[in-house]
Order: C-alpha cells, then structure tokens, then sequence
C-alpha cells in the first residue's frame, strides 16, 4: 500500500513561521542550536547540508518550497547527496525560491532563502557540521555583517535567533547582572598576576613555603600527640574520598581546590552542631535521651547541620551558584560532610589517644572510604561524607534538570533525605542497643542497612554527568568549542541516525504519558553515547596540550573547567539575562591558544625534581565510630575537651597545633599552577626560577607538578598544529 506523501504545507507549519523564519516553538523544541548565517547559493552550500545530515547519521533529507504558493506540493524525500537535491532544485525553474531541507523526524533543518540569508538549526552535531566547528563565531560575525550592513531583514533575523539583543541597545549596554565577591576576588588575582608578575611569584613562593612549614608542624604533632597521628591517616582518607568522586565527575566546573577548602568549613560545623544537641538535650531531659531520644537528635543535627557551608557560600557567590552544574552540588555535599567526619574522627582519636582509627573496612583503595559496620552482619554506616553527598546530589540533579524534565524532579532531593536519615539512625541505634520501629527496619532493609547507599551515589553521580552533557550540548551557540576534531564520530553518528529512524515511527496521536516515555527512551542512548564522546574529546584535548608543555597542560584544564561553567549557565539561564565568568572573549582566547600549542603564560616546560614523588599515599583512610560507641558530635567535643583539660601542657599544645595546621592546609596550595618556569629561566634569573618553583611546588600542588614532568616524557607537538 503507498503511503500518502506530506504535502509541503503540514511541514512548514510545524517548522517555520513564514517562508524566511523558523517558528519559535521548534527552536524552542529541545534548545535547538540556530545559526543564521550569509552564503552564496551553490553547490558549495548544498554540500554542507549534506554533511549535516551525515552527521545526523539519515540518507535521506526533506526538501520543498517555503513560499504559499506552492502549499500543496507534495514534500520531496530524496537521497542525502549534493547531486540529488541540487537535481530537485534545478526541477523547480531558475527563478530563485525560498527552501527548506529536513532530516526525517524534523529534530534538524536548513532554511535557504531566495537571497544570501541562511538558517541551520539543530542539534549541535548537525549545525556544527553546516556552518563550521564555531558556532559562536558563525552568529557574531552574522550580527556584525547584519549591524555593518544596516539591512532590516537581516537585523530582524540577528535579534529573532539571539545574534543581537531586541532593540537597540545591545551595542552600549550590557543586560547580565553584575559580579559577586567571588568574582571580584578572581579577577583582582588575576589582574595581580597579568600586571604584577613579580608580586605573584613572590606571593606563590610565600604560600608554599607557609604550606611546607604547616606540614612540618603537623607532622612534629603527630609525633607527640597520639590524637594528631591518629587523625591523619583520616585526613589522607578524606582526600582520597574526594578524588574518588571527583576524577569520574567529567562534568564538573568547580576546582578541586574549591572542594578542599570546603573541607574545613564542614570540619567547624562541629561546634554549632554540638552546641544545639547540648540545648535539645537539656530541653528534653535525661529520661527523653536515656529512651533513644539523643539517636534522632544527633541524626536530624548532623545532617541538617552538613549543608549549612553551602549555604553560607551563598551571599559570597551567588552568581557561581547559578552555574553550578548537577555534579557540583553532589560534590561541595561531599567535601562538607567529608570535612565534619574529619572533625569528628580527629576528636575521637585525640579522646581515645588514636585508639579509633583503624579496621579491616577501611584499606586504601576501599570505595569511597569513611564507611564502617559494626558487625559482619550489621547495619553499615556509609560515612557523613556519602550521606550528605547523597543529598545534595539529588538536591542538584532537582535544580539543574527541573525546568527539562519537569517538577517531579524535586522527589529526588526528598527520597534522599529520608534514606539518609533513615540509614543514620538505623546505625546509631544499632550502636546504642536500641530497637528501631518495623517501618524503620523495613526502609533500612531497601538500602541494604545502608550497604547500598555508596552504589546509589555513584548511580546519582552519573545520573549527574549525563544531565550535565545533555543540558550543555544545545548551548554550542554561545560556548567555545572544544580545539580538534570530534571523537567517537562514528558512534555518534549512528545513534543518532537510530533515534531519527526511531522517532519517525512514533506515532503522535497516541497518550502523551506514552509518547514521552518511547521518545526518553530513543533519546537515551544517544545522550550517552555524546557524553562519551565529549569526555573521549576532553580527553585528547589534554593530551593535546600535554605533548605541548605543562603549561598549556595546566591552561587546558582550566579552560576545559572554565567551558563546562560557561556551558552551564547558559543551560540554566534558559534565555535569561546571566553572567558568564570568565568572558567569552577570554575563553575563546584561550581556545585558540591551545589550538596554535602556544602557552597561556610563561614558558613551555617545568623544571621539577624528585621531590614531587615524595608525597606518599595514606595506608589507612579513616574509620567510622569505631566499636567503642556512636561518634555523636557532643559526646565526641565533651570528651576531647576532657583529654585536652587533662593532658599535659605540651601534648595540648601539640594537639591544637596539629589541628589547626591540618585544617590550614587544605586552605591553600591545592589549585592548577600557574606560569610554571623554563629550562632557560632556570639558566638565565635562576633566582626567578627558585621563586616559581617554590610557588608551584606546596605539597596539594604536587600531583600537579608529576602530571607535567609526565607530559615532558610524551612527543613535542609542533608548534602551530
């Protein structure tokens, strides 16, 4: 049976809002990328459509006259070749015609007017592959072109598809909101260091060696006071908790210097947290706390108390907080509960004496270390840091991913909250001896007693990173894009020629509930396989920029970090007036250094020495409660108080001195150097060399330092290619 042909008017209609514009509502459809630009109608143009439907994976294309007149002309399918549509064409006459040409289920098409003025829109892919790899580039040269030539056709199509604000002012004032504190803070450092070089070695060598002098104090504490040597070991552990989550989060735009810092903001938490178990305590009496009352006091505290760091990093950076992508939040949760379990271990083993670290659970490479079980089988606690990163991950996927998939979203942070509470008191009355209520047991029984809970992390982790890619694709618009050509084309491009052939066969008449579940369901594979692709892309820009130097190595991955953030918030802005940080100039700046492999700032290769193997991995990450009792933030503080009071004058000293150099530690000396020195700076002002050195060399900055003297042993790149 023949299947009855589309006639040209129901595919403009669901397309364009005339013969020369695309309709609003299918640019709007699943944030198309549009990019207007000027082309000469030839073969040349016919040719870059034909790449953009190869890059969409189809074999045929859709094309037909824009124009009401010809309304009731049947749509022509006709093979994805520069010869077969120019064919079509020539069919129509000589006289010049509006056209459109789509890919079967409509996600892409090409607008061609009679004059210059042309209009893809798309997936990023598709459009990428039309108009070149700078999308960014194509729409502002398009405005310039359209502001140079004063034409009103061409105006309207700049300010219709976003080129150029509505109105005229968009070429003397600005609409995104001013910067923060934050901000401020970011450009006064970097306006230090591009102005004031000198000052900023000198300030960097300052820091490293306050950085190695603090570790000297911590470890001379260790030596004499058994609390500090205990607590250590717990230390390392929260780091190696953070890189855990950090390294696979591929889409994150926070540093992990940032996260490091948050580690003491979450460690100070302690003290307000014990100071209102103290009044609840004392407003419910001893026989309220001796029938199980202190377990939901501590549970309820604890984890409500986890969150307040992210909340008081609010007024200092709200703007940042606006393109915080969904990973971000899970991880700030991470380092904030990471930092309070610190606290609460390091004082539990000052109490002990270093009687508390320790247990077969808790070797090196355990995933994601902070976990205990009291018994082999008994209920687990996954580790504050695991819980709080639990809820504010869920928390973030609800923010980011709301306005796309809708408000049902925000049953995740609940579910969340509810697990981790549920799984917190499962184990602190387990530890006290107290019976917990069937409902209690049953929804503890769902997680595993609470062995599930790391696993339900890592799956929201990358539930995360793929909502990130999903939301960051269709800003291609307005980001810089990523130097050297894509990888993983070919599988990209099948999965995308699958969901054409895929959502063509869904029918649209049938319930919407069901029409959105079969549309999820084909669109899933291919945000997968994109994500992979820009990760495997990321990836040999690294390695691009490694065969370079360190210092484009290290000035790739704060563009890579700097382009994720940009990517975010302009997902999250949705159209909205938003401030981007750093400008796109200076992104775009920074792409094209890396893309000539000349270095951002100073030299190509770092000198370094073998001290930068010398930064020994921990033995023991830290343990949890331990089998002694319940690690409540009260009983914990009390108790260190006690041990302080009563020890001796220099253990305390020691002790204080330990803590407060371990907690200064992770304040500075954790970010991606800058300006790493030259062999012939070392040769020529070898006192200019030391001064880098000592700035880019504190202990956190170490890894560092190894993955530049490991890209040294990788083949120079040429310069320019």
């Amino acid at each position: 049976m023949d299947v009855q042909p589309m006639l040209t008017r129901d595919l403009v209609l669901r397309v364009c809002a005339n013969s020369t514009e695309f309709a609003t509502a299918w640019t709007d459809d699943e944030r198309k990328v549009v990019a207007p630009f000027l082309a000469p109608r030839d073969t040349a143009l016919i040719d870059a459509v034909v790449r953009g439907a190869a890059a969409m994976g189809v074999e045929r294309i859709l094309v037909c006259r824009t124009r009401a007149e010809y309304a009731y002309e049947p749509v022509t399918d006709a093979p994805a070749t520069s010869a077969a549509v120019v064919e079509v064409i020539r069919g129509w006459g000589d006289d010049p015609t509006d056209l459109l040409l789509a890919v079967e289920d409509l996600s892409a098409a090409v607008l061609v007017t009679a004059d210059e003025l042309t209009v893809a829109a798309g997936p990023d892919a598709f459009v990428r592959a039309v108009v070149g790899a700078d999308v960014p580039g194509v729409r502002a040269g398009f405005a310039e072109e359209a502001q140079d030539r004063r034409d009103p056709d061409l105006m309207r199509s700049a300010q219709r598809y976003g080129c150029l604000e509505t109105g005229g002012r968009h070429a003397r004032t600005s609409r995104s909101p001013g910067p923060d504190l934050a901000e401020r803070l970011s450009e006064r450092a970097r306006s230090l260091r591009e102005h004031a070089p000198g000052t900023a070695r000198a300030l960097r060598a300052v820091r490293g060696g306050a950085c190695w002098a603090l570790l000297v104090v911590l470890a001379l504490a260790a030596l004499f006071s058994p609390g500090v040597s205990a607590a250590v070991p717990a230390a390392f552990g929260v780091l190696w908790l953070l890189v855990q989550l950090a390294v696979p989060a591929r889409s994150r735009t926070v540093g992990f210097a940032t996260l490091v810092r948050i580690v003491p903001l979450g460690a100070l938490m302690l003290w307000p947290i014990a100071f209102v178990q103290q009044v609840l305590a004392q407003a419910l009496g001893p026989e309220a706390m001796g029938a199980g009352a202190g377990v939901y006091i501590a549970v309820y505290t604890e984890e409500l108390g986890k969150l307040l760091p992210l909340l008081a990093l609010w007024p200092v950076a709200r703007r940042r907080f606006r393109r915080l992508a969904a990973v971000d939040y899970l991880l700030l949760g991470a380092a904030s509960g990471a930092g309070f379990h610190l606290a609460e271990q390091g004082l539990a083993a000052l109490a002990s004496q270093g009687a508390v670290v320790g247990g077969a659970e808790h070797r090196l490479f355990t995933l994601l270390p902070g976990w205990t079980q009291m018994l082999p089988d008994g209920p687990v606690f996954p580790g504050h840091g695991v819980l709080t990163a639990l809820v504010t991950g869920a928390f973030g996927l609800a923010v980011v991913g709301r306005r796309h998939y809708g408000a049902w979203l925000w049953l995740l942070p609940a579910a969340a909250v509810g697990t981790a509470a549920v799984v917190h008191t499962r184990y602190n009355a387990a530890v006290e001896g107290l019976a917990v209520d069937p409902v209690g047991s049953f929804l503890a029984a769902l997680t595993g007693d609470g062995a599930l809970v790391r696993w339900l992390l890592l799956a929201l982790l990358v539930a995360g990173v793929l909502l990130d890619h999903r939301l960051a694709r269709p800003t291609a618009d307005t980001t810089p894009p990523l130097p050297g050509a894509e990888p993983l084309a070919g599988l990209t491009r099948a999965v995308r020629g699958r969901q054409v052939r895929a959502r063509v066969r869904v029918p649209g008449d049938i319930a919407p509930v069901f029409r959105r579940s079969a549309l999820a369901a084909i669109r899933f594979p291919v945000t997968a396989a994109t994500a992979l692709a820009a990760m495997a892309h990321e990836v040999a820009v690294q390695v691009r920029a490694a065969r370079t130097g360190p210092s484009a190595l290290f000035d790739c991955w704060r563009f890579l970090r700097h382009r994720r953030a940009h990517a975010m918030g302009a997902a999250r802005a949705a159209g909205r007036p938003w401030r981007p940080y750093p400008s796109h100039a200076r992104l775009d700046a920074a792409r094209r250094r890396l893309e000539s492999g000349a270095p951002a700032i100073g030299a190509t290769a770092v000198v370094g020495t073998a001290a930068a193997a010398a930064a020994a991995l921990p033995v023991s990450p830290p343990a949890g409660a331990g089998p002694e009792g319940a690690a409540y933030a009260l009983p914990v503080l009390q108790a260190a108080i006690e041990t302080l009071s009563s020890a001796s004058g220099a253990e305390a000293a020691w002790s204080l001195a330990g803590a407060a150099a371990l907690l200064a530690l992770a304040v500075g000396g954790w970010s991606v150097p800058w300006s790493p020195p030259a062999a012939r700076t070392l040769l020529r002002s070898p006192g200019r060399a030391a001064l880098e050195i000592a700035g880019m060399a504190a202990p956190g900055q170490l890894p560092y330092a190894a993955a530049g003297l490991a890209s040294l042993l990788l083949p120079r790149r040429p310069e320019g290619r």
